[in-house]
C-alpha cells in the first residue's frame, strides 16, 4: 500500500530539471549581450517540490509520520477503533486505513484543510467520550468547513506530541508557500498516480490518465502527437527530460507570455524601469523604481537575472501568483481602519443560533460550533438559555428536538477559543428588568421578544414559547448593561431621545419593511444605536438571508446560521475577509453621519464603472474524482451586491472540456451607484444542459480592496477551505466619476 519512494523521487526531479530548464531558456536569451553575466546557469532557491520529500525525513517528527501511527479514533462510548494513519511523502496529505466487512478502504485528508489542532480533552467529543485515555495521549484534528472533527488517541503520550508538533511544522510550511510551490506539489502528486506501474516512465495511457485527472480532456489525436514530439527515444515511454518537455507545454501560459514580452521588448527580460511600467499600468499607488527593483529581488528565481536587476518570465509569473499580484489588496488584509470610533459605526461578523450544527428543528447542538464561529472571525454568538434538570442552565432552541449542551461549557469553550486577537472582554446583549410584560404580567425573554417581531403565520410558535417561557433571572438582567436589549416600536423621533446602549432584535421581515418604507430614517438610526437582524422562524432548516440588504441600512448586528454554506455566507466571509479579519468594519461614511441623506433604496444615479475582462483560469477542481472521464465545462459568472439598482450579475461563455486551462477573453462590465457598500462575487460553475450547473469554487471581496490591472483569483470551495492552486485571471479596471463619500 505504500506508495514507490524512487518513483516519487524521480517525477520530483522531473519537476525541478524542468524548473531549472525553463529559467535557463530565458537566460539564454540576454547572456550574450551581458559582459559580466558569467556562467548560464540557473542557481535558484525554488524547486517545483520545495522541500522536496527527501528533506521530509530530516525532521524526526515528520519522519515518525512518514512511518505511520496507529492511533484510535474516537466518536463515542462505544465507537472507538484503532485505524493506521500515516503521512504521505508530499508532505500535504495523510493517508489512513479503515476496515469495513471484506474489503479495507483508504482515505486520505490534506493538511491545508486544517482549522486547527488540540492537545488533551479539548474537543466535546474527547471530554464526553475520552475518559479511558489520558489527556496527554489525546489530540483533535479541527477542519475548515462542516468537515467533523477527528478525535484521536494514541500508544503513547510521546506518539500523540510527535503528530501535535509535525502536523504544526507541515501547516506553518504550506502557510509559507507560494503559489507557484503549490502548483508544483499539485502536479507532482498527479504524476505519482498517473505513474501506474511507478517505473519512472510514462506510457501514453498513463499521460491520458495524467490528463483526466488534472481536469482536461484532450483530443486523443492531438495528445498523441503531442506526446509523440515529446518521445524523442521513440519508445512509447516518456522519461527524464522527455516528460520535462510534456510538462512544459501543459504548463505554458500564452496569456502571461503576451503581458510579458509587451514590456520586456526583444530580449525577453524585463528590466526594472521597464516592470515600473507595468506596475504604473497596473494602476500601483505609488509604484516607483526602488519597489520594483525590490519585486525583482523578491520573486526572480534566477541569480544572475537578480543581480543585474532583471526579471524573467518565470520571476514574473511567481510576482503575479503571489499575494501582491492578487485581487485583494494585501495591505487591507492587515488592520487598517480607525478602531476607535462609537461600536454602532462598525459591521460586527455575527451568528444566529450559534449552538447548532444542522437545522433548527432537529439539529445537533454542540460548543464546537461556537469554536468554528469563532474560527471564522465571528464576534456575536447566540446562547439561548433554558432551566435543566436540578436548575443547571443548558443551550438548546427551545421547544425544538435539538439536542441540549450545558451553559457552562459553552462559557467554557468562549473563554477558551473567543479572546484571539481580542481584549479578553464580552458584551452581554439580554433582557433588563424591568422589561415588557406580557398579558399574563410574566416577563419576557429576550427570545420570546424576538419571536413576537414574527408576522402572523409565526405567531402560534411563539404564543406556545410564551405560555412555557420562565422568568429570566435578576443576576443575568444585572450583566446586560452596554446592550440592553430595547424593541423598536418606531423611528419617529421618541420624547426621549434614544441611548448608544440600546440594542434592538428584528426579524429579516420586520427588518426589510423598515428598508423600504423609512430608508433613510432606518439609517439615521443605526448611525445611533446598534441593531441585530436575525433570520426568519420558518427558515426551517436553517437557511439564510442575503445579509447585504441589512448592511445597506447600516445595521451592525447582521446575524446568520454560520453552520450553513451558501453564498449569503460567501457574502459575511467577503465582508469581513479585510481589516485582519477581526470580525469589525467600518462603515461607510454614508451610514455612519447623524444627518445622512443615504437612502439604500434610492441611492443616485451611477458615479463608477467596474470592467473585468476575464482571461483564463488555471488547475481547476474536479467534480466527481471518482469518474475519471468527468471533466467540468467551466464558465466564469460575476456577481455583484450592494444597493438593489447596484446588484447585478453577468457571466461568461462555457469552455467545452477543460478545467486545467480554459480561456475566454471576455469583458463584463457593471454600473455602480454606491460603491462603497458594494462586494464582487467570483463563481465558477460547471455548465450542465440538463440540470442546474455545479458549483465550481468562488472568492467575495468588497469592490473597495478589488486591485487593479491583470490579476489572479484564488478560489475557495464552498466551505471556504481554499482550492489551491485553483485561480482565474482576470484585467479588472474601476473608473469613478467622482469620489466616494
Amino acid at each position: 500500500m505504500k506508495p514507490d519512494n524512487q518513483g516519487v523521487q524521480a517525477a520530483c526531479h522531473y519537476l525541478s530539471q524542468f524548473s531549472r530548464d525553463r529559467v535557463e531558456s530565458h537566460m539564454n536569451v540576454y547572456s550574450n549581450n551581458a559582459n559580466n553575466m558569467g556562467e548560464q546557469q540557473a542557481v535558484h532557491k525554488h524547486l517545483l517540490c520545495n522541500p522536496p520529500p527527501s528533506s521530509l525525513t530530516e525532521d524526526e517528527d515528520v519522519r515518525a509520520m512518514l512511518r505511520g501511527s496507529r492511533l484510535c479514533k474516537i466518536r463515542s462510548r462505544t465507537w472507538q477503533k484503532e485505524r493506521l494513519y500515516r503521512l504521505q511523502e508530499d508532505g500535504l496529505t495523510v493517508w489512513f486505513q479503515r476496515r469495513i466487512p471484506h474489503a479495507p478502504s483508504q482515505h486520505i485528508f490534506f493538511v491545508q484543510h486544517i482549522e486547527a489542532v488540540r492537545e488533551g480533552h479539548q474537543s466535546e467529543g474527547l471530554r464526553r467520550f475520552g475518559g479511558a485515555f489520558a489527556p496527554a495521549r489525546c489530540l483533535t484534528i479541527a477542519f475548515k468547513g462542516r468537515r467533523k472533527n477527528l478525535d484521536l488517541a494514541a500508544p503513547t503520550a510521546e506518539e500523540a506530541q510527535r503528530w501535535v508538533r509535525g502536523l504544526a511544522k507541515l501547516r506553518a510550511r504550506l502557510e509559507a508557500m507560494s503559489q507557484r510551490e503549490r502548483l508544483d506539489h499539485w502536479i507532482h502528486s498527479y504524476l505519482h498516480r498517473a505513474d501506474s506501474n511507478q517505473d519512472s516512465k510514462m506510457s501514453f495511457k498513463e499521460i491520458k490518465s495524467l490528463l483526466r485527472m488534472v481536469n482536461v480532456d484532450m483530443n486523443d489525436m492531438y495528445a498523441y502527437r503531442l506526446f509523440k514530439e515529446c518521445d524523442h527515444s521513440d519508445n512509447e515511454r516518456l522519461e527524464g527530460t522527455e516528460i520535462e518537455e510534456f510538462l512544459r507545454r501543459l504548463l505554458k501560459r500564452p496569456e502571461l507570455e503576451e503581458i510579458f514580452h509587451r514590456y520586456s521588448g526583444e530580449d525577453r527580460v524585463l528590466s526594472a524601469p521597464e516592470l515600473l511600467e507595468f506596475l504604473e499600468d497596473q494602476g500601483e499607488d505609488g509604484a516607483t523604481l526602488a519597489h520594483a527593483q525590490q519585486l525583482i529581488q523578491t520573486y526572480e528565481l534566477n541569480e544572475t537575472a537578480k543581480q543585474h536587476e532583471l526579471m524573467t518570465l518565470d520571476g514574473f509569473m511567481m510576482y503575479l501568483l503571489s499575494p501582491e499580484g492578487d485581487a485583494l489588496n494585501p495591505a487591507h488584509t492587515c488592520m487598517f481602519q480607525d478602531m476607535d470610533q462609537p461600536l454602532a459605526h462598525y459591521f460586527i461578523s455575527s451568528s444566529h443560533n450559534t449552538y447548532l450544527t444542522d437545522s433548527q428543528i432537529g439539529g445537533l447542538s454542540s460548543t464546537e460550533a461556537y469554536v468554528r464561529a469563532f474560527a471564522q472571525g465571528c464576534r456575536c454568538v447566540e446562547l439561548d438559555c433554558w432551566e435543566g434538570p436540578g436548575g443547571e442552565p443548558v443551550i438548546y432552541h427551545g421547544h425544538t428536538l435539538t439536542s441540549k449542551i450545558l451553559f457552562r461549557d459553552v462559557v467554557q469553550a468562549v473563554r477558551d477559543h473567543a479572546f484571539t486577537r481580542l481584549k479578553g472582554r464580552v458584551l452581554v446583549k439580554g433582557k433588563k428588568l424591568p422589561a415588557a410584560r406580557n398579558e399574563d404580567g410574566r416577563i419576557l425573554s429576550d427570545r420570546e421578544e424576538e419571536e413576537e417581531e414574527e408576522e402572523e403565520e409565526e405567531r402560534v410558535e411563539a404564543a406556545e414559547q410564551k405560555r412555557q417561557a420562565k422568568q429570566i433571572s435578576p443576576e443575568l438582567s444585572a450583566l446586560a448593561v452596554y446592550c440592553c436589549a430595547t424593541r423598536l416600536r418606531t423611528l419617529r423621533p421618541a420624547p426621549c431621545p434614544p441611548q448608544p446602549y440600546q440594542v434592538s432584535s428584528l426579524s429579516e421581515r420586520k427588518a426589510k419593511k423598515l428598508i423600504r418604507e423609512a430608508g433613510n430614517s432606518f439609517v439615521r438610526h443605526n448611525t445611533r444605536q446598534l441593531t441585530r437582524v436575525y433570520p426568519s422562524g420558518l427558515r426551517m432548516n436553517s437557511a439564510n438571508y442575503s445579509p447585504q440588504e441589512m448592511w445597506n441600512s447600516g445595521c451592525q448586528l447582521v446575524a446568520l446560521n454560520f453552520q450553513t454554506p451558501g453564498y449569503e455566507m460567501d457574502l459575511n466571509a467577503g465582508r469581513f475577509l479585510v481589516n485582519g479579519q477581526c470580525g469589525y468594519i467600518l462603515k461607510p461614511a454614508c451610514l455612519r453621519q447623524p444627518d445622512t441623506n443615504f437612502d439604500p433604496e434610492s441611492p443616485g444615479p451611477p458615479r463608477t464603472t467596474l470592467t473585468i475582462q476575464v482571461l483564463t483560469a488555471q488547475q481547476l477542481p474536479k467534480l466527481n474524482a471518482e469518474k475519471p472521464s468527468s471533466i467540468v465545462d467551466p464558465l466564469v459568472r460575476v456577481e455583484i451586491y450592494g444597493v438593489p439598482m447596484d446588484c447585478a450579475r453577468k457571466e461568461t461563455n462555457y469552455v467545452l472540456n477543460n478545467g486545467f486551462n480554459p480561456h475566454w477573453g471576455q469583458t463584463l462590465q457593471f454600473q455602480l451607484r454606491a460603491p462603497e457598500l458594494v462586494l464582487v462575487r467570483f463563481v465558477v460553475e460547471d455548465y450542465d444542459t440538463t440540470s442546474p450547473n455545479d458549483f465550481v469554487g468562488q472568492f467575495t471581496l468588497p469592490l473597495n480592496s478589488l486591485k487593479q490591472g491583470y490579476r489572479h483569483i484564488h478560489l475557495l470551495s464552498k466551505d471556504g477551505a481554499s482550492l489551491s492552486p485553483a485561480t482565474i485571471f482576470v484585467h479588472i479596471r474601476v473608473q469613478h466619476s467622482r469620489g466616494p463619500d
